[in-house]
């Protein structure tokens, strides 16, 4: 089939499975134990940096000049997300001094997307896939934030980082379509969004069994 057909397939692929995540919607946000905006939000820190160290480190790797430019965008919206994450925090009291987002590991998927050679599973991992369940994630979290009444986190994820991460899901389908030429393309291309997907489920099923019930943002 040809890049067009393919790429529309894959999309509907991906939402499927992004239905096992979006039927979660009575999940609740916590970290730590305990229901609070502030300590999800370090979480959202957390995603943000490792989205921006994918981004940076596929800009450096990535040889088609195209798709250099293309993570560099999504590098750009990712670190300023962190900056309303992080200026939100400090507006709510929270003191960021001794926070390292990247402590005290990486996440399986952050590592997994890093290790990424191909361009084609690059695209399809990280644009097109991840931010999918950015997005689902991110409706979920809103859902909470409007539940505990704070519009004003609300308002940031509505306004810009949901519109960005729209954005970045339509960036990677135009680069799967420029990218995938051959069976082979595609049978990568299906294979990466899989296992996108599926680290992405264990990582929230591990959560939940940890720490509670798990309803966190995305990136």
């Amino acid at each position: 089939m040809n890049a067009k057909t393919f790429v529309e397939g894959l999309k509907e692929e991906l939402q499927g499975l992004l239905a096992k995540l979006k039927s979660n919607e009575t999940l609740v946000a916590e970290s730590s134990g305990r229901l609070e905006v502030k300590s999800l939000l370090k979480i959202a820190l957390k995603n943000e940096m490792e989205a921006t160290l994918v981004g940076a480190r596929w800009v450096e790797n990535t040889p088609e000049i195209f798709c250099k430019l293309a993570f560099a965008r999504q590098v750009g919206d990712e670190s300023r997300h962190y900056r309303l994450i992080e200026a939100r925090l400090q507006e709510l009291g929270e003191n960021l001094d001794d926070y390292d987002p990247l402590k005290p590991a990486l996440s399986p998927l952050t590592e997994y997307l890093l290790g990424l050679q191909g361009t084609i599973e690059k695209a399809v991992a990280g644009p097109f896939a991840r931010e999918s369940i950015a997005v689902v994630k991110n409706n979920q979290f809103i859902s909470f934030l409007k539940e505990k009444g704070d519009l004003g986190t609300a308002k940031i994820y509505e306004e810009t980082i949901q519109k960005d991460e729209a954005f970045h899901h339509q960036l990677g389908e135009d680069l799967l379509l420029r990218l995938v030429r051959t069976d082979e393309d595609q049978r990568r291309a299906s294979a990466a969004v899989e296992k996108t997907l599926g680290l992405a489920e264990e990582l929230t099923r591990l959560a939940a069994e940890k720490k509670g019930i798990v309803r966190a943002p995305g990136c």
